[in-house]
């Protein structure tokens, strides 16, 4: 789905980025994780195209991406969600979820004179489809809730439900644990992992939470100072001795 070929970002004299080449499984949910400062968020911000690399090339299914902006990647089914949830908080959970879809009839200002019975239609069906997607991440009785004043984990499930109102291909997931209980923590990866298997989503999830990342994910890959340190299945990547370096000796177990 996604390839990375000698991706390097460097601030001044810093390399965030320092030639990293990975591959991404279509239709798998990959786990990306390391220390603090590895440079996870910052490979994300540019295969997402929030940051220019300094060098190097992004493609997703053959195509090269590299430094397209996100409203682009957007319309190719390339979505991402950020540590810190990016909610509207004075519309209503459901009002958050209706917004997503791009090209929607009464955004034309003609059109809210003239189609008002179109644009009627087009709103029942978006109010149809984000309560479906309400009720399959079981959040259903917060649909007129205002987002702003749900819990972190909601905001986290609301979220992933944006990704169900398009045609979402790929979903790069940037530590949606954080903050978040055990319960909704388990309901965040159990809607994960029904996406991936009957919607065929392909999923990259930044994750400290090893658990999490164990219930989830077919492969890991593990980051340390901007490069790849290792690449297996998480019991691999524990066994990694440069890994265990990384982690400065603590057991993988105690990364919560």
């Amino acid at each position: 789905m996604i390839v990375i070929k000698n991706v390097h970002k460097h601030f001044g004299g810093f390399h965030a980025v320092d030639g990293i080449n990975m591959t991404i499984p279509e239709n798998q949910i990959t786990g990306l994780i390391g220390p603090n400062g590895a440079g996870k968020t910052t490979l994300f911000n540019v295969i997402a195209g929030v940051l220019a690399p300094t060098s190097g090339r992004v493609f997703m299914r053959s195509e090269d991406i590299t430094g397209l902006p996100p409203h682009d990647l957007f319309k190719r089914g390339f979505l991402r969600t950020f540590q810190i949830s990016h909610e509207f908080p004075s519309m209503t959970c459901r009002e958050n979820l209706m917004m997503v879809p791009g090209k929607q009839f009464g955004e034309k200002l003609w059109n809210t004179w003239f189609g008002r019975k179109r644009i009627a239609q087009e709103e029942r069906a978006l109010r149809a489809k984000a309560d479906e997607v309400l009720e399959f991440l079981t959040i259903e009785h917060l649909a007129n809730q205002k987002a702003g004043q749900v819990s972190s984990g909601q905001k986290k499930l609301l979220e992933l439900g944006r990704t169900m109102m398009t045609n979402a291909k790929v979903v790069f997931l940037d530590e949606v644990g954080a903050g978040v209980n055990r319960t909704l923590l388990n309901t965040i990866a159990d809607a994960i992992k029904q996406l991936n298997q009957h919607r065929k989503y392909t999923f990259v999830v930044i994750e400290h939470d090893m658990d999490f990342i164990d219930k989830i994910c077919r492969s890991v890959i593990c980051m340390a100072e901007g490069k790849v340190l290792s690449t297996g299945t998480l019991e691999e990547i524990k066994a990694d001795k440069k890994v265990i370096g990384a982690y400065l000796g603590r057991s993988f177990d105690n990364q919560k």
